[in-house]
């Protein structure tokens, strides 16, 4: 096959990959309003009353973008009319809410027998110094009960995004991950609600999976620098194997209140991870003998910031081992997919380079370790110059 057209190419898919990965880091570094789950915590108190106390970002709501579509207000219709209401004061900002509110209600929002109707009892909003930051609304509804309502059922609106619903209070409370337009099972106001293991497994699965695909970009990159260091599938299993351990391992004691270290350290460390791993491919071809133990040290600190997801989170108390596991299980999925499409994609390349070849007796054997090699060294540079840009933002700015 001559090598000129493998190269071309390579360099054509190699472009591809530029343009994604700078594009999404444009975006992080203009405006990167990245979105964050609600979080409501629910409590039946006395006099029939029922209390919502909400960690939500009301611009995003108010915008109109759909939440359940998108991970960063800036890859969004609305993210004019997001900006403009971010840049008001929070006086400015709460003025607003009500009409939030209002639409909630139409939905409706809760129902116990009848839907209920909630007001504001309260609302102040977390001060975020970095305008390019979500700011973060604590906002507590009420509504009245019905006197002979004993469950209460909440409908999350469509386009809403990702609902994490706690309640409070009881025995056995009920703890739901909900998505934009579901609704929760009646909740019993005594409790009783709780997720079975299994439930609670199957539940947290997405939360992880939805940390790596679409959000977790650090992540996405450290592992395609893991993906781009041998065309051979043995070092592959090394390293991911010695990162899925070492991960597991922070995550579980970071979940547990065991080990915890501040953001401002553990988000620079994970972008000088990306760095190494991403120039060792440039001077390696193969898995030296100290790759793997290197690896693990950085799967402990990206098992801390996978930690630091479930802290915004939460876990459901009585179900903490099912849940925990089902978050790493959704970790994993997200990894190993995005080390299949990246797979598929060299394939698929390697695929076009051999129907294009003036020799159609080439084997794919052959191809796929010219089109890997044309790829990887420029693919891992342009990991390396994302990583240390990171670096460098997350430790000065």
């Amino acid at each position: 096959m001559p090598q000129t057209l493998v190269r071309c190419i390579a360099k054509l898919m190699l472009f591809g990959f530029v343009s994604t990965h700078f594009v999404v880091l444009g975006a992080r570094e203009v405006a990167a309003h990245e979105l964050v789950p609600t979080i409501v915590d629910m409590a039946v108190t006395e006099g029939d009353e029922i209390t919502l106390d909400m960690r939500v970002n009301i611009e995003a709501f108010l915008s109109g973008i759909d939440l359940d579509a998108v991970a960063d207000t800036d890859e969004a219709d609305g993210s004019d009319d997001y900006d403009r209401l971010r840049a008001l004061d929070v006086a400015g900002l709460l003025a607003r809410l009500p009409e939030l509110v209002d639409a909630w209600n139409a939905v409706p929002l809760a129902e116990a027998g009848t839907p209920l109707t909630f007001t504001v009892r309260s609302a102040r909003t977390e001060p975020a110094e970095d305008f390019e930051l979500p700011r973060i609304s604590l906002v507590q509804l009420v509504a009245t009960l019905p006197r002979d309502a004993t469950a209460i059922t909440v409908n999350w609106p469509g386009g809403g995004g990702p609902m994490v619903l706690r309640q409070q209070g009881v025995e056995e409370p009920y703890t739901g991950y909900l998505s934009g337009g579901e609704s929760s099972p009646p909740i019993g106001f005594d409790g009783g609600g709780a997720q079975s293991p299994g439930e609670a497994f199957m539940s947290y699965i997405p939360v992880g999976f939805d940390h790596i695909l679409p959000r977790g970009l650090d992540h996405i990159l450290f592992v395609l620098g893991l993906f781009f260091l041998s065309t051979r599938w043995r070092p592959l299993l090394w390293q991911v194997t010695a990162f899925t351990l070492a991960h597991t391992v922070t995550l579980a004691l970071g979940a547990l209140g065991w080990v915890s270290l501040p953001g401002s350290i553990v988000e620079p460390l994970i972008a000088a991870s990306i760095v190494y791993v991403a120039v060792e491919n440039i001077f390696h071809q193969g898995l030296s003998r100290w790759r793997p133990a290197i690896i693990f040290g950085f799967g402990l600190l990206h098992g801390l910031g996978f930690a630091s997801v479930l802290g915004e989170f939460g876990l459901p108390d009585n179900q903490f081992i099912p849940a925990l596991v089902g978050f790493n299980v959704g970790v994993e999925l997200g990894q190993l997919t995005v080390i299949a499409l990246a797979a598929l994609l060299l394939l698929l390349s390697a695929r076009l380079a051999r129907r294009m070849s003036l020799d159609p007796t080439e084997q794919p054997a052959t191809t796929y370790p010219v089109v890997f090699r044309s790829v990887s060294i420029p693919a891992s540079l342009i990991i390396a110059l994302i990583g240390a840009y990171w670096s460098v933002e997350r430790v000065f700015f």
